[in-house]
């Protein structure tokens, strides 16, 4: 059997629009007409239109707009040749295009059904006098057989088919991946270029996890390196057991500070660290980075959008929990440098530990702890009811608390600075609205005050004083009534684990 092109058919000047492949206006198409399509004639009805496109030869595709998500185009024929057979064996184009629904049965019943009229007979004549063609002989299993075998996902659609105004059913588009300097997993604000992407692969044991570096990004204001820490689900498991964490819980379950403390030093998906990069044996310190987490103790609809494109992206093992972290080094030059060697330190960030609680209401009061197998006084030196003027200079028609007890106090032996803070175990009275008859202008006097007493959402401590043996000082937090007894907290704070460099790009 010859073989017909599109280009010589039309030569011929043959109609086909009996056979209800009518010509159309130019340029007019559909959502889900593909992308790179190139029309051939229209059913007349519900917007069917059938097509080439771009990048499958001479192809034939039928579009059904009418058709339900996803199934909008289907190959007819694997050229325009087979496709003037199929024609030819069915007596027009109405068969072809539902074809991909029916069984053999209900295909051959609507042919029986729907015998070729006198004017579509004509057309056919014509193409078998002017092409050489004859029917196809078996037009139902040579449909079955295409359609079966055709990879839908290779067909590309325009940004009209992916608008869920115009089509609610669209898919959605996995973004190409792009890393930028600036940027996070949700994207970058800027218009800056993304990252080179270099694989790295580097996988190694730290603070008692897996952890795999899968690539650096070599951007134009430095490098951006990605961290992936596994976790076993029987530790993610035993965790939220323990702790009693469920989605159902998750808005009540409600903690003490000291609670909390706790539950974030027992969960294995969480560690904080510091990491400094060395490229070509310069230091580059990390300026911003951000992170996500994927728990496959949790339903698969619980996993957000960004969690599931690095998973795929890195081909993370879905078996097993992970904390993927991204961090930003600036370059250490004023120009890009090229990466011969590269390697990482891991630093762990000091973690809070809840310690016991007390109060004092004197100078001269003291209280016993042990840190570490070591018993130690605090001796309170000054202690003091006092006001902070905030109301004065804070927005009108808010008023806030400002009523707190100021202490200083030593510790003997001596803890190593930033080993030890203390907290208020009361996280205070929160501002409140008053009613007041006219404007005034908004000032940033509460966030200092705030920030050196204790904060709306809870108290802070401060330490002050480096020296062996000076005395350091704790705020409790702020009330609107003076304040008489304060139950303070001890918070240590320390790391868990060694640090540790490991060679990424070695010499």
């Amino acid at each position: 059997m010859q073989h017909i092109t599109y280009q010589a058919f039309q030569k011929k000047g043959i109609d086909l629009a009996p056979l209800e492949i009518e010509k159309g206006a130019d340029g007019l198409t559909y959502f889900c007409t593909p992308r790179g399509a190139r029309i051939i004639g229209w059913a007349g009805v519900d917007g069917i239109h059938y097509c080439f496109i771009r990048g499958f030869g001479e192809m034939v595709f039928s579009v059904s707009p009418m058709n339900l998500a996803p199934h909008y185009v289907h190959p007819l024929a694997s050229d325009f040749s087979d496709f003037l057979r199929l024609l030819l064996a069915c007596g027009n184009s109405a068969a072809l295009e539902q074809a991909w629904q029916w069984d053999r049965e209900q295909f051959e019943t609507f042919l029986r059904e729907n015998p070729a009229t006198k004017e579509q007979r004509a057309v056919l004549a014509q193409i078998t006098e002017q092409m050489g063609l004859g029917p196809m002989e078996n037009p139902w299993q040579y449909l079955r057989e295409l359609q079966a075998s055709f990879d839908y996902s290779q067909i590309k659609y325009t940004e009209e088919f992916y608008d869920l105004d115009m089509n609610p059913d669209a898919p959605q588009q996995t973004p190409k991946w792009e890393v930028y300097f600036e940027g996070s997993f949700w994207g970058c604000c800027n218009r800056t270029r993304p990252g080179k992407e270099v694989v790295i692969q580097k996988e190694f044991k730290w603070a008692g996890h897996h952890w795999l570096i899968p690539s650096v990004y070599v951007c134009g204001k430095g490098l951006v390196v990605d961290f992936c820490m596994r976790v076993e689900p029987s530790d993610i498991r035993a965790f939220m057991e323990k702790w009693d964490l469920s989605l159902e819980n998750e808005e009540s379950r409600e903690f003490s500070e000291d609670e909390r403390m706790r539950v974030e030093l027992d969960d294995p998906m969480r560690l904080n660290f510091d990491s400094v990069l060395w490229l070509n044996g310069r230091e580059l310190n990390q300026r911003s980075g951000c992170g996500i987490s994927y728990n496959p103790c949790l339903p698969p609809e619980t996993v957000d959008y960004e969690s599931k494109l690095a998973l795929d992206h890195y081909g993370l093992d879905t078996n097993f929990g992970w904390m993927i972290c991204r961090y930003s080094y600036p370059w250490a030059t004023k120009s890009p440098s090229k990466l011969r060697t590269l390697a990482v330190s891991m630093i762990q960030e000091k973690v809070p530990i809840p310690g016991p609680h007390f109060t004092v209401s004197r100078p001269g009061d003291t209280v016993t702890f042990s840190y570490r197998g070591q018993e130690h006084i605090l001796m309170v030196r000054e202690y003091e009811a006092q006001t902070a003027d905030i109301n004065s200079t804070a927005d009108a028609g808010t008023e806030y608390p400002e009523h707190y007890v100021a202490m200083t106090y030593t510790v003997t032996p001596e803890l190593p600075d930033g080993i030890m803070t203390l907290a208020d175990c009361d996280d205070g009275d929160r501002p409140r609205q008053i009613s007041c008859t006219q404007d005034q202008p908004e000032t940033s006097a509460f966030a200092a005050a705030i920030a050196l007493i204790g904060g709306v959402d809870g108290p802070i401590a401060i330490t002050i004083g480096q020296e062996q043996g000076k005395p350091r000082a704790a705020c409790s937090s702020l009330h609107f009534a003076p304040v008489d007894n304060v139950e303070w907290r001890m918070i240590f704070h320390e790391t868990q684990f060694e640090d540790m460099t490991l060679e990424l790009i070695p010499s």
